[in-house]
């Protein structure tokens, strides 16, 4: 019986503590920006931050892949030139970069560090792919566009030793492959300089001129908050791992820089457990657990995209923002005090709350009711706790061993 290679799974570090919660809960690897030059410019990640977070990942065997994705101006060199050199002296694991002159930047000033091309480079055929790797690309990121036969038409084409990642979950941008300049135009923040507005995730009332009627401009709209005409759907392929995994895909890429801590654990663990799941038992794989623990933490609705037909139009999002009904971020355990746990806390917490506990690598939570709290400063007992102030924390007995990190899901 032939061997199934296993993937890596690339999730994403918009700080420290994300990039360790990733970790945690079953990522090979994670990417996170440079501060000013990535595509998340917003995110917490500073160099001291991705200093700490590459000697953390090394220190446990993991890598770590840091971006210069933008499209950058001439006045941005002077800044990518130091980046780089800091980058290579910091032995990051590889730059994902999608403008050609970063990339020649990035072989003078970081020679010793591996290229990705970002998906912001719109590789959507092997010959692009071949053409990168011959101008010194270690792994292509596909195209979001892509269907499943025009990606094994790539895998079965590009040169051997070239990597090919793709995105299995997360946004779907309005532009090709990421590349869109409405952010810029609306909201005078380029989304190919790292500061996008998210402009197409906005509400809209569109206004239809009569034909018969010049100057009466007649409303179209979903609801009295307008319609969500350009938003999309977050890409889902866990029913498709089966499928991902059999082509030789090389990294599994999820996207949300800027998702909470326990969006990451919640779809890391459901997609480690899917691939660690399938390659253990490739005939008794059943993507409805893991599909199950992703509904609890969507923001928006669930597509395949392209991935399985090139016609398929269910990807739109009209309703904006979909938050679970029932499930909400309960809080994180910090450490073991005297036989109790100290949380810290992101939503309001109750006595006789029922309460979920992720347990790494496992998608079959460890369930409890809170039949305690504590003041976690004065230690009296209390029978609700709000987050009040950023760090909020309080004490509880949770009835199983936990370590610490480990994210706590609130039942609502």
């Amino acid at each position: 019986m032939e061997t199934i290679k296993k993937p890596e799974l690339l999730a994403p570090a918009g700080s420290f503590e994300k990039a360790k919660t990733a970790f945690l809960y079953g990522a090979d690897a994670v990417y996170c920006g440079t501060g000013a030059l990535s595509l998340r410019s917003r995110a917490e990640v500073d160099n001291t931050e991705l200093a700490k977070t590459i000697e953390y990942a090394h220190s446990i065997g993991k890598k770590v892949y840091a971006t210069i994705n933008i499209y950058a101006w001439d006045s941005y060199y002077e800044e990518i030139k130091k980046q780089a050199q800091m980058l290579n002296n910091l032995k990051v694991d590889a730059i994902i970069a999608s403008d050609g002159g970063v990339m020649e930047i990035l072989k003078e000033y970081a020679p010793n560090i591996p290229i990705h091309v970002s998906t912001q480079a719109n590789t959507v055929s092997y010959h692009s792919a071949n053409f990168w790797y011959k101008n010194g690309a270690k792994r292509v990121i596909l195209g979001r566009e892509l269907n499943k036969e025009q990606i094994k038409e790539i895998m079965k084409n590009k040169e051997k030793d070239l990597e090919v990642e793709i995105f299995v979950h997360g946004a779907i941008c309005f532009g090709y492959s990421g590349r869109c300049f409405l952010s810029d135009f609306l909201a005078s923040r380029s989304a190919n300089l790292g500061d996008c507005a998210q402009s197409c995730r906005w509400a809209y009332n569109v206004y239809v001129e009569e034909n018969n009627n010049p100057g009466n401009l007649m409303p179209v709209e979903y609801d009295e908050h307008g319609t969500y005409i350009f938003s999309s759907k977050d890409l889902c392929l866990i029913k498709e791992i089966p499928e991902i995994v059999s082509m030789g895909i090389h990294s599994l890429k999820i996207e949300g820089r800027l998702k909470t801590e326990y969006y990451l654990a919640s779809v890391v663990n459901a997609y480690k457990a899917a691939i660690d799941d399938y390659i253990k038992s490739p005939e008794s794989y059943d993507y409805t657990k893991y599909l199950s623990e992703l509904e609890k933490t969507k923001t928006r609705g669930l597509t395949t995209f392209y991935f399985n037909d090139r016609n398929n139009k269910d990807f739109q999002e009209y309703e904006g923002k979909q938050y679970n009904p029932n499930y909400e971020f309960g809080g994180k355990v910090l450490q073991e005090l005297n036989g109790k746990y100290l949380i810290e806390i992101r939503n309001k917490l109750n006595v006789g709350d029922t309460m979920e506990v992720l347990i790494p690598e496992k998608i079959e939570t460890v369930k409890f009711t809170i039949e305690n709290l504590w003041n976690s400063e004065t230690k009296e007992e209390i029978q609700t706790v709000n987050p009040g102030k950023q760090g909020q924390t309080v004490l509880m007995n949770i009835p199983v061993k936990v370590e610490n990190g480990l994210i706590l899901r609130r039942k609502k």
